[in-house]
């Protein structure tokens, strides 16, 4: 059948300019069947390779991002034997509380309504870290995090990578023929279309699939399931019917850990080879002169990870003049991943180089 959202679960969801900010809409989920009330409340079989040795492949690759992702935040990471105050955007049972949890092993999780919350918790002392999403090896960056790295003053310290686990999450004791509808956050659905397809229930759409867990759970509502988290199963006391509905291999997310501090690291005389470093940049002559910023670079045998970008929002417009006219262009600020310290020379002078050429320059962290 085709995924379809019908009305008494569908948010309205409004975005304000060019933000892309996602205003919470005012939904309901209702247990008709089982004669409960309806509340308002406000939302702000795992399918792998069909080759087993590919299977194999897979397991490896999770346990080894896991491992060299998890716990690597380099910046003063003594924090006197208390747990680590973290900061993220959600409620309670969201996937950035259960990459907070997982990436600290003495975590103190702070949930904050929105992205600018977690920030202002950074900056306010109320938080030692913050740990934003900013990108699904499926569906791409999250622009609007990265918006935010680049209009206040944290650091990149660290970064954690984790395999999305999308659970089909119930109350105790329901079995899973008991189902008549499944609901989530867009995202979720679309990953999991394919298995979704197959049970043949109705889907409906939310905001925030955190928060329908939570309520859930509160009215014991026995015909419905959310595609949620495993760490939303614990906080809810929800059991999981099933892991993994997600119906690609090589789905994960990246995370990334901020502080007011840059990270520090033991130097020595090769350089922090195994260092990463985050940049941002706009160019005085537009995307035309990307060619030359990226051999910065590569005279340098300095390697390029990633390359994005996002419009500039101090100059969205570029005018260009000629004899004739003027053209109007939209402006971008480019992002981009290298390898090595920004106190690296090699990494130092190309970055000299590269502020020539840019309209501005910012080093949005260098961490491992």
């Amino acid at each position: 059948m085709a995924l379809r959202a019908s009305n008494p679960l569908v948010p309205k969801i409004s975005r304000s300019g060019y933000s892309g900010e996602v205003k919470p809409a005012r939904i309901s989920i209702r247990a008709s069947d089982n004669g409960l009330k309806e509340k308002k409340r406000s939302f702000s079989g795992f399918s792998p390779s069909k080759e087993d040795f590919f299977r194999l492949d897979l397991d490896l690759t999770v346990r080894d991002l896991e491992r060299l992702f998890q716990q690597k935040s380099g910046a003063g990471n003594d924090f006197s034997g208390r747990p680590v105050r973290v900061a993220y955007q959600g409620v309670r049972g969201s996937y950035c509380q259960e990459a907070a949890m997982k990436s600290y092993t003495f975590c103190n999780a702070l949930p904050c309504n929105q992205m600018e919350e977690a920030f202002k918790a950074l900056e306010e002392k109320t938080a030692d870290r913050a740990i934003i999403p900013v990108e699904n090896s499926i569906d791409g960056q999250i622009g609007r995090n990265f918006d935010l790295l680049v209009r206040h003053n944290a650091s990149i310290v660290g970064e954690s990578i984790f395999p999305v686990n999308h659970c089909l999450l119930a109350i105790k004791g329901c079995e899973k023929t008991s189902i008549k509808r499944i609901v989530s956050h867009p995202q979720a659905i679309s990953h999991c279309k394919t298995r979704l397809e197959a049970l043949g229930l109705e889907i409906e759409e939310v905001s925030n699939s955190a928060e329908a867990a939570k309520i859930l759970s509160e009215n014991s509502i026995t015909d419905t399931a959310v595609i949620g988290s495993q760490i939303a199963a614990k906080e809810f006391g929800l059991q999981i019917l099933e892991q993994n509905l997600q119906e690609r291999n090589g789905n994960f997310n990246r995370f990334f850990h901020l502080a007011l501090s840059p990270a520090t690291f033991p130097t020595s005389s090769s350089g922090n080879s195994s260092c990463k470093t985050t940049i941002a940049f706009s160019l005085e002559n537009g995307v035309s002169d990307l060619a030359r910023a990226l051999l910065i670079f590569e005279t340098r045998d300095i390697p390029v990870t990633r390359v994005d970008h996002r419009p500039n929002r101090s100059r969205p417009i570029r005018v260009v003049k000629n004899e004739e006219h003027r053209v109007g262009y939209f402006d971008y600020v480019f992002l981009l991943d290298i390898e090595g310290h920004e106190s690296d020379p090699k990494v130092e002078k190309a970055l000299q180089n590269l502020n020539e050429v840019s309209g501005f320059l910012r080093v949005l962290g260098s961490y491992t």
